[in-house]
């Protein structure tokens, strides 16, 4: 044997040819495009802002966005999971920002502020909040990935419907174009071989607008207006302001994040044959951190892992982090040429509904996989922590109202099933099966992640 025999290189580290790495890459960015305009678009509306502005948040958004997942995906010094990530403000944030933003005595600065200093706050106890690992054995993950992907379905439905807001929600034309792009991107998984068997869902996002073109449901407007370039320019409006309540509030945000993003970690190293240990926990939290300052510095808002990308991962099969890394480089560039921007903003909702289905339902696949490594016939204690945990997630998918006589402070809390059913599962677990140690817990996660593999 020769020395000079190749080591192989795991999925998650292979580096794709530039063309397929675009073409990957851009696939992540249209996916993600919708979600991660969507708060810019509440938020400068809620505080009353200009168009011109809330374009500007638009544009500071994308550049952001792509800043964190560079960083989460190839790592930098103590930061990264360096696994493939895509990083995108939190709708956690939204209902905080805009008790800050519209609030008499406080405003934009303040969140800009409240947001630099949550996410200097995170950093800071992401060590703390990754020792907590050991409380997440696969019932636990299991169950509240299978929460993020139930909680999400909603949007996938929503969006295939017309969209929050549409006048014409529930057109028939919609519903028809996102069938048709669900058919066409299982088709494309079911009959065609090849890097194309890995697009499908840029594929079926492309059919889907083509027909929308075709049908004269897609608006080009704004485009010919939008200017070519546009840098993004740190503390765009003004120097941000430190109000202790809004810091406070922001970063009780930060935590709720942190546990949701947990979830999501465990989940894309279940996915792509990495768990996820302790040490890697923890360099993906600071990110979240870090992603959050670097928010409101360039005038934008908390950042977290966007699920409906987790999900891609799983329906392409295609593990490579320097995929994100290049949907990283492409937000950067639509950061910066705001008419690109534009053209990408112009694909319907509804014909992201049908891709947003198979994304999401991924993610709750996911869970369930992992689920099934858990040993529900000996243990029947197990069934409970699974059949609660999953009730209690579904509290505010099924009633937005459920708890809105309680505290507008505590309102973080209670309006993310995830975060619920991850309280449930833990204190459940803990309760029927008591605590293992993190060494105990790793291997538990290891063994589980092999058992998933084998089963495919």
């Amino acid at each position: 044997m020769t020395q000079s025999a190749a080591v192989p290189v795991h999925p998650v580290d292979e580096r794709l040819p530039l063309p397929k790495l675009f073409t990957l890459g851009l696939q992540h960015v249209l996916v993600m495009y919708a979600g991660a305009v969507a708060v810019p678009l509440i938020v400068g509306g809620a505080l009353k802002m200009s168009v011109d502005q809330i374009a500007f948040l638009i544009n500071a958004d994308l550049f952001a966005c792509g800043i964190a997942t560079l960083i989460q995906t190839l790592g930098l010094w103590i930061f990264g999971l360096r696994l493939p990530i895509m990083m995108g403000v939190t709708f956690t944030a939204v209902t905080p920002m805009i008790a800050i933003g519209t609030n008499p005595d406080l405003g934009l600065l303040d969140i800009y502020g409240a947001t630099i200093a949550a996410g200097v706050i995170g950093i800071l106890i992401a060590p703390f909040i990754g020792k907590l690992l050991r409380l997440f054995p696969p019932v636990v993950t299991g169950t509240v990935i299978t929460v993020i992907g139930i909680s999400l379905m909603g949007v996938g439905i929503n969006w295939a419907a017309g969209g929050f807001g549409n006048p014409d929600y529930g057109n028939p034309v919609y519903l028809g174009v996102s069938f048709a792009v669900l058919l066409c991107i299982l088709f494309i998984t079911k009959y065609v071989r090849g890097f194309f068997s890995n697009i499908a869902v840029l594929l079926g996002i492309l059919f889907g607008t083509l027909v929308a073109i075709a049908l004269g449901k897609v608006s080009f407007a704004g485009v010919s207006e939008a200017p070519w370039f546009g840098f993004v320019m740190p503390f765009h409006f003004g120097a941000p302001r430190f109000d202790p309540i809004a810091i406070a509030t922001m970063t009780l945000v930060m935590l709720v994040t942190f546990i949701e993003s947990t979830g999501m970690f465990l989940a894309v190293g279940d996915i792509v044959g990495r768990p996820v240990d302790q040490k890697t926990l923890v360099r993906g939290l600071r990110v979240d951190g870090l992603g959050t300052v670097i928010g409101g510095i360039f005038n934008t808002f908390p950042y977290t892992s966007f699920s409906q990308n987790v999900g891609l991962v799983g329906v392409t099969g295609v593990k490579s982090r320097w995929v994100c890394a290049m949907g990283g480089l492409i937000l950067i560039v639509l950061g910066m040429f705001p008419k690109v921007a534009h053209v990408v903003a112009s694909v319907p909702q509804f014909v992201l509904g049908g891709a947003g289905i198979v994304m999401f339902g991924m993610v709750t696949a996911t869970g369930v996989k992992i689920l099934s490594t858990v040993d529900l016939s000996k243990n029947r204690y197990n069934l409970y922590i699974i059949a609660i945990s999953i009730g209690v997630g579904m509290i505010p998918v099924a009633s937005d109202k459920f708890f809105m006589k309680l505290p507008h402070a505590l309102a973080p809390f209670f309006h993310s099933g995830i975060l619920l059913a991850s309280i449930s599962a833990v204190l459940l677990n803990a309760h029927f099966n008591g605590l293992r140690s993190e060494e105990e817990a790793s291997a538990l996660a290891q063994e589980a992640g092999k058992q998933a593999d084998a089963a495919h």
